[in-house]
């Protein structure tokens, strides 16, 4: 178990967790056609982001460049059952990766992303975090 976050207990989050979702047959309907082969680019593209949001910009570390929000946006048929799944799974993730601080602080930073997504596609929050 990680006592802390740096890059490459990040990394090894994403992967993780995307190795769930991929096998997970309600969000791997959603993403599966989004993102089709191309899964390592956005692998390293979703590490980038989480060891930006958690970790800060670093020196000799380019940013992680993208519009999460807007390539959401146009994604189709999502609900809030994808949100209560994502949640949850991203939780169990974190959970069996992390000591409890830091993947209390993961899922605070999950739970906010899951918030703003919601409001795009909702007009408010659906699901406020993990079922369990």
């Amino acid at each position: 178990m990680y006592a802390a976050a740096d890059p490459a207990s990040l990394t090894r989050l994403v992967h993780e967790f995307y190795a769930d979702v991929r096998r997970d047959a309600l969000l791997a309907a959603v993403f599966g056609p989004r993102i089709g082969d191309d899964w390592d680019a956005h692998l390293a593209r979703m590490a980038a982001f989480w060891s930006d949001v958690m970790l800060g910009r670093r020196p000799g570390v380019p940013p992680f460049q993208g519009n999460v929000y807007g390539r959401h946006m146009t994604l189709e048929g999502v609900t809030p059952a994808h949100f209560q799944r994502w949640l949850d799974l991203f939780d169990a993730t974190a959970r069996r990766l992390f000591e409890t601080p830091v993947a209390d602080e993961l899922l605070v930073v999950a739970k906010r992303i899951a918030a703003s997504l919601q409001y795009g596609f909702f007009g408010k929050v659906e699901v406020a975090g993990p079922s369990a």
